[in-house]
């Protein structure tokens, strides 16, 4: 089986992952539409090809899973999930299974408000969240909340935008301002203005992270759980696996409740003695490799359900207490790839 990960970035610790667990049976590709994406550069074979947002990208794609066998497709891209998910049965019918969950799952967790709705729903800890500045200010005056709170884009990626606001003047610049800077911020939802934005309360606590990892049919699976220790770009840079019951529950709380398909990072507030949910994000995250390396082994799993057998086992069970810290390192881009010449999707 032959799997391609598109949107591919930075991300060659995955390939490692998925070529790992493929031990020679497949090719584990990669596509991004710059040339000098790092990750092109370790694929078994990679290819350039249109940015998500043209026409033809759909068309394209397909034409590349057909012409290269490939059986499996992951996107790492926020801005990418809602255009597969739209076209994930027409290429299923071509024999390719991209790995995205349903339309309204994709968009229910880019919303970040309607994520909060959707957690309050399903009877889990969330952060008071409101819809827009009147709503917030009620909330202060009658002390729902309090100072300090966040203001943030309701549909956001990497902490993009995000502001944390101590006292009702800044409440309001921070609105202001983040009206006019939504634009500027490149983010997937064309909604701007005050419809584009949302405020939360601020949590203190312990910050952990969960893989919930749902099969190919949305059934849930096994989460694995990290406490977080530092954070680089909005994404996880240290952290280390723990296991603590009451936080493995609201993972698979959210994996049943939520219907995902494949892997969901999650970020969790422990505040107090109880856990808040923060953000759900269908897809691998950055939080991924501090399971693997722990010994999880989803690519694993995802690939065995693919082709209708048991997963590895053990694939689901990692160690307690595995530090891993994440670190820089460059990757020399191919002649191929720095004159077009090679490697190019036709």
């Amino acid at each position: 089986m032959n799997i391609l990960l598109t949107s591919a970035g930075r991300r060659n610790y995955l390939l490692g992952y998925f070529r790992d667990s493929l031990a020679g049976r497949g090719r584990v590709l990669a596509a991004d539409c710059s040339e000098y994406a790092a990750a092109l550069q370790e694929a078994d074979e990679a290819f350039v090809v249109p940015r998500v947002n043209e026409p033809d990208y759909v068309e394209y794609l397909l034409g590349l899973c057909l012409s290269q066998g490939v059986g499996l497709l992951f996107s790492l891209s926020d801005h990418e999930l809602p255009i597969l998910a739209a076209v994930r049965e027409r290429f299923y019918d071509q024999g390719v299974q991209v790995v995205v969950s349903r339309p309204e799952v994709i968009s229910l967790a880019a919303d970040k408000l309607m994520t909060a709705r959707f957690l309050k729903a399903a009877r889990l800890e969330t952060p008071v969240t409101y819809a827009s500045l009147e709503e917030a200010l009620m909330g202060l005056d009658c002390g729902e909340v309090a100072f300090p709170l966040v203001v943030k884009p309701r549909w956001g990626t990497a902490s993009l935008g995000i502001e944390v606001v101590d006292d009702l003047e800044q409440l309001r610049l921070a609105w202001n301002y983040g009206q006019l800077r939504l634009p500027r911020l490149g983010l997937c939802s064309g909604i701007r203005g005050a419809g584009g934005l949302m405020i939360q309360e601020f949590l203190r606590g312990q910050e952990y992270g969960l893989d919930v990892v749902n099969d190919l049919n949305g059934r849930y699976q096994a989460t694995f759980l990290k406490r977080k220790l530092a954070m680089r770009g909005g994404e996880t840079d240290k952290a280390v696996t723990e296991s603590r019951p009451e936080l493995l529950e609201v993972g698979r709380r959210i994996g049943e409740a939520l219907g995902h398909v494949g892997n969901l990072d999650c970020d969790v507030f422990l505040h107090g003695e109880a856990c808040f949910v923060l953000e759900l994000n269908p897809r691998f995250g950055g939080g991924y490799p501090f399971s693997a390396e722990a010994g999880a082994d989803v690519p694993g799993a995802l690939i065995a359900w693919a082709e209708g057998r048991q997963p590895p086992a053990g694939w689901d069970v990692i160690l307690d207490g595995v530090t891993s810290a994440k670190c820089d390192r460059l990757v020399r881009v191919l002649p191929q790839h720095q004159d077009g010449s090679l490697w190019q999707a036709k």
